[in-house]
């Protein structure tokens, strides 16, 4: 049986492709590399010039990659802006071998792929846990991070804010709540996640966690 989400990203990719961004993979040091999704005229290695478009992060949270998190934004945002879309660490095609799991190490390999790009300044945007790197890239490289844009999020992750979390949503555990390992969870905290209520079919549901909960890289 087809799964309708694995089916769609094919058509994601091409439309990122039509927005004019394009992906890109980023060697931050041995053993880590980060894919992100840049404007064509990054990959086309053009000379900055006066009245260049300004540059924006996209930094997904934690339920998807950048692209499935990012795709209408994109397409609204790049008219006017360089859009840059990264695939955090150990989503998307974003791997590294090193056992730093935090967020200022997100936050440092984001920042150094960044570089890497040209990138000299930029507004970071990010939902979730996206926000709490967006953050902290703006801690440590104020000389990068122009302005944030955070919306679900908290400044920083303290055992005293996962507590206070997790008992008002009901879940006894970060990796309860983040990683649902049935369509019931899933529909829970993407309910919680929502503004507004939305109605999907179960199959999507089913088919959303086996591409990007159960079996994420295949």
């Amino acid at each position: 049986m087809v799964n309708f989400v694995a089916a769609l990203r094919p058509m994601v990719r091409w439309l990122m492709k039509i927005a004019g961004v394009q992906p890109c993979t980023v060697e931050i040091e041995p053993g880590t590399v980060m894919n992100f999704w840049v404007p064509l005229e990054t990959l086309k290695k053009k000379p900055s010039k006066k009245g260049d478009k300004p540059a924006v992060v996209l930094v997904q949270g934690f339920f998807s990659d950048g692209i499935m998190t990012w795709l209408f934004q994109a397409f609204a945002l790049s008219k006017q802006y360089s859009v840059y879309i990264p695939d955090l660490l150990f989503f998307g095609g974003s791997i590294t071998d090193k056992t730093d799991r935090s967020p200022s190490f997100q936050a440092e390999c984001l920042v150094a792929g960044l570089r890497k790009l040209g990138v000299e300044r930029c507004t970071v945007v990010g939902f979730s846990y996206g926000g709490t790197v967006a953050f902290k890239m703006a801690e440590l490289h104020a000389d990068l991070v122009e302005a944030v844009v955070v919306s679900g999020s908290v400044i920083e992750l303290t055992d005293s804010t996962n507590e206070t979390m997790l008992q008002n949503l009901g879940y006894s555990s970060v990796s309860e709540m983040l990683l649902p390992t049935s369509a019931k969870a899933l529909k829970r905290i993407i309910s919680l996640a929502s503004h507004k209520k939305l109605w999907l079919p179960d199959r999507f549901y089913k088919d959303f966690l086996e591409v990007c909960f159960l079996h994420p890289y295949s």
